[in-house]
């Protein structure tokens, strides 16, 4: 991830298509290592290629994976009114385990505050 971040921010800084000295160059002004076949993965699968039709595929890709979410699922059966007999006491359910959930983790503070 940190050489894809190094391609991205050499490519904002105006260089449309950074070499792997350059990569390197920007990994190390923040003390990253530069992995040397990292480097040589990612500018051979670039070349030749506009970064932002990359990134505009990539996200052509992603909108049609599914993210699961049963909660989504309830509330969609709710609002169209099918199985609204069944989706009332399961969200109901939620609700409780969401006030459930809040106070255990205010009981772990610890005895300290992080300002104290």
């Amino acid at each position: 991830m940190k050489v894809i971040a190094a391609y991205l921010l050499a490519v904002l800084g105006g260089n449309t298509t950074p070499s792997a000295d350059d990569l390197k160059d920007i990994l190390g002004s923040v003390g990253a290592e530069a992995d040397d076949d990292n480097i040589g993965v990612l500018l051979s699968e670039l070349k030749g290629k506009d970064i932002a039709e990359v990134i505009a595929s990539g996200r052509e890709k992603l909108a049609s994976v599914p993210s699961g979410g049963g909660g989504a699922a309830v509330a969609v059966a709710a609002a169209s009114g099918g199985g609204g007999g069944a989706a009332a006491p399961a969200a109901a359910e939620s609700k409780k385990e969401e006030k459930v959930e809040e106070k255990e983790e205010s009981d772990d503070d610890m005895g300290f505050s992080l300002f104290d």
